[in-house]
C-alpha cells in the first residue's frame, strides 16, 4: 500500500546517519538455569538493541524478572542476579525503542497477571494499529503502565474470554497488525509467534533437549544449539513439557521478510529464510559492481556494515579490497552529545582514515545505505583529506525514499536524501566524484535470486518502493501532535 497521508515523527540517530536498531528476543525452555543461557543469547543479539535489556524466568509457580537500562554485559554478569532468575524456562529482550521512551517502565519483558495465570512478553517489531487498540482499551477501562506498544498485547490478552493464558495470547495476536516476532511465558509454557507476513525473524533451535527461540541464528550458534526451523509467518509455537504444539492463528499468505534484515540489521553470520546474510551481502556487492562500475584503484568499505558488499564488488571488478577506514568499537554513542560540534567530533572518533591505503588512490567507498547523507559526506571529506585522488561512493541498497513503521526508526520522508534530491544533486551534496546505488531488481537478485514480483513482492521493500505490506491504521489518521502523547507520566 502506498504512503498516502501525513505521519508522526519518529526518533532517529542523526549523528551516525543509520537506521536505528530494532529489538532482539530470546527464550529457553527445558534447560537448567535457563536465565544464564538467555543472557548469553541476548549478548549475541546485542546488535539489535543497546538501550535496555531484560530477562524473565518461571520457577515453582512464580515469575522472576530483572529489567535494566544498558547493555547485557553490564547487567547480567553478576552471579547473584542470575541466581535470582530461577527456573528451567526464561525469555529475554534487548531493546531499542520505536514506540515508548527509553525508560525502565518500557523495558521488556513486560508482565501482567491475567485470568488463567501470569503472562510475560518480549516483542521485536512495531504494531501499526496499537494506538487505535489502546484508545479502545482505555475507553473500556484498561489502565496502562507503559507507553510501549507491547503492553497493548498484554491488555488484549487480559481482556480475552479464553481460560488459559496461552489461548488468551493467541486471541490477542488475531487483533494486532504490523510486524512482530515475540516470545512469551505463560506459567510453565513458552510461546513464540511471528506476524502473518514474517516481516520480523524468529527461529527455533534445540540444545540437549531444551527448546530455544531466537530472533537470529547467530544466538543459537553462541550457545551451541542446533537450528530446528524458522517459526512460520502467522504461526505460534507453544512449548511445554509435553512437546511443541504448532498453531496457525492467521491464514497462510506470501511471506515478505524485511529487506533491511539482509542489508543491515542481521549479523553477517546469521541465516534468514535459508539464506546466509553474509553471502547475500556479497551478492549485493557483485550486482552493484555490474550495475555501477567505476575506474578506481581500491575498494574500501565503510565499516562494519559495508564490508561484505565491498568484498563482492572488489572480487567482481578484480581490484584490491582494503581497509581504508578504521572504526573504533570502543567509542560511546555520539547522538547524546549536546552540540553539533561535539557530535561531529564523535563521528571522527568512530571512523579514522587509513592514509597508507588512501593516499594518491582513486578510492571507491561502499556503504550499506545512505539515509540523510550527513555521515556519508563527512566520510568522503575524511578520505579526501587523507590524500585520496578521487572518491567514488556506492550504496549496496537502493535509494531510501520512504520511512519505516515496522520497528526501524528512519527520518520522515522529507529528511531522506534520496526522497528529496535527484542522484546528481546527491552526488554534489556528498562531494564525491561519482555516486551509485544498487537497483531494486539487483536487490531481489541478491536476496531472492529472482526478479521482483510486482503482484506479490517477496520482500518488505517499502523503503525503496513506498508499497507498505500492511495497513498503517495509526498513521493514516493524520493525528495531531497532542493526540500522539501516550502518557502524562514523565520519567526522571
Amino acid at each position: 500500500m502506498p504512503l498516502s497521508a501525513p505521519f508522526p515523527t519518529l526518533t532517529y540517530d542523526a549523528a551516525t546517519d543509520r537506521p536505528r536498531e530494532e529489538c532482539g528476543v530470546f527464550g529457553v525452555r527445558g534447560a537448567e538455569r535457563a536465565a544464564v543461557l538467555t543472557a548469553f543469547g541476548l549478548q549475541a543479539l546485542q546488535h539489535r538493541g543497546q538501550e535496555a535489556c531484560g530477562v524473565t524466568s518461571f520457577d515453582n509457580g512464580r515469575f522472576h524478572s530483572e529489567r535494566h537500562l544498558g547493555l547485557v554485559a553490564d547487567n547480567f554478569t553478576d552471579p547473584a542476579r542470575l541466581d535470582a532468575l530461577a527456573g528451567n524456562i526464561a525469555i529475554g529482550h534487548v531493546r531499542y525503542s520505536t514506540q515508548g521512551a527509553p525508560v525502565l517502565r518500557n523495558v521488556q519483558p513486560l508482565y501482567a497477571d491475567v485470568r488463567g495465570g501470569g503472562l510475560a512478553i518480549a516483542h521485536n517489531g512495531n504494531l501499526t494499529n496499537s494506538r487505535l487498540l489502546r484508545e479502545e482499551l482505555v475507553s473500556a477501562g484498561a489502565i496502562f503502565q507503559s507507553t510501549s506498544d507491547t503492553e497493548v498485547i498484554l491488555q488484549l490478552a487480559a481482556k480475552s474470554r479464553k481460560t488459559k493464558a496461552a489461548d488468551r495470547l493467541l486471541d490477542a495476536l488475531k487483533q494486532i497488525e504490523g510486524a512482530f516476532a515475540l516470545v512469551a511465558l505463560s506459567n510453565d509454557k513458552m510461546v513464540g509467534a511471528r506476524d502473518p507476513l514474517g516481516i520480523r525473524p524468529l527461529v527455533m533451535g534445540e540444545l540437549e533437549g531444551a527448546i530455544i527461540l531466537s530472533s537470529e541464528t547467530c544466538a543459537l550458534d553462541m550457545i551451541g544449539a542446533r537450528l530446528i526451523r524458522e517459526v512460520e509467518p502467522g504461526e505460534a509455537v507453544i512449548i511445554s513439557e509435553t512437546g511443541i504444539q504448532s498453531v496457525r492463528y492467521a491464514p497462510k499468505t506470501n511471506p515478505r521478510p524485511c529487506a533491511f534484515e539482509y542489508i543491515y540489521f542481521a549479523r553477517p553470520d546469521s541465516v534468514i529464510a535459508g539464506r546466509s546474510v553474509y553471502d547475500t551481502r556479497k551478492r549485493m556487492g557483485r550486482r552493484l559492481a555490474e550495475e555501477t562500475p567505476a575506474d578506481i584503484d581500491v575498494v574500501v568499505p565503510v565499516p562494519d556494515s559495508g564490508i561484505a558488499a565491498a568484498i563482492g564488488y572488489a572480487e567482481t571488478i578484480g581490484k584490491p579490497f582494503d581497509l581504508g577506514i578504521i572504526r573504533s568499537h570502543f567509542v560511546g554513542r555520539t547522538f547524546i552529545q549536546p552540540t553539533q560540534a561535539k557530535r561531529d567530533l564523535g563521528v571522527k572518533r568512530k571512523h579514522a582514515a587509513n592514509a597508507a591505503v588512501l593516499k594518491g588512490k582513486r578510492v571507491l567507498l561502499i556503504d550499506d545505505s545512505i539515509v540523510r547523507g550527513t555521515t556519508s559526506k563527512k566520510i568522503v571529506r575524511m578520505v579526501r583529506e587523507a590524500g585520496a585522488k578521487e572518491v567514488h561512493f556506492r550504496s549496496a541498497c537502493p535509494p531510501i525514499t520512504h520511512p519505516d513503521f515496522y520497528g526501524i526508526d528512519m527520518p520522515m520522508r522529507e529528511e531522506l536524501m534520496a526522497a528529496a534530491h535527484e542522484p546528481e544533486k546527491m552526488r554534489a551534496m556528498l562531494e564525491c566524484d561519482s555516486l551509485g546505488f544498487l537497483s531494486v531488481e539487483g536487490l531481489y537478485w541478491a536476496v531472492c535470486n529472482a526478479p521482483r514480483d510486482p503482484e506479490k513482492p517477496q520482500l518488505a521493500d517499502h523503503y525503496f518502493t513506498g508499497e507498505y505490506p500492511t495497513r498503517l491504521a495509526d498513521f493514516e489518521r493524520a493525528v495531531s501532535a497532542k493526540d500522539q502523547q501516550l502518557s502524562l507520566l514523565v520519567d526522571a
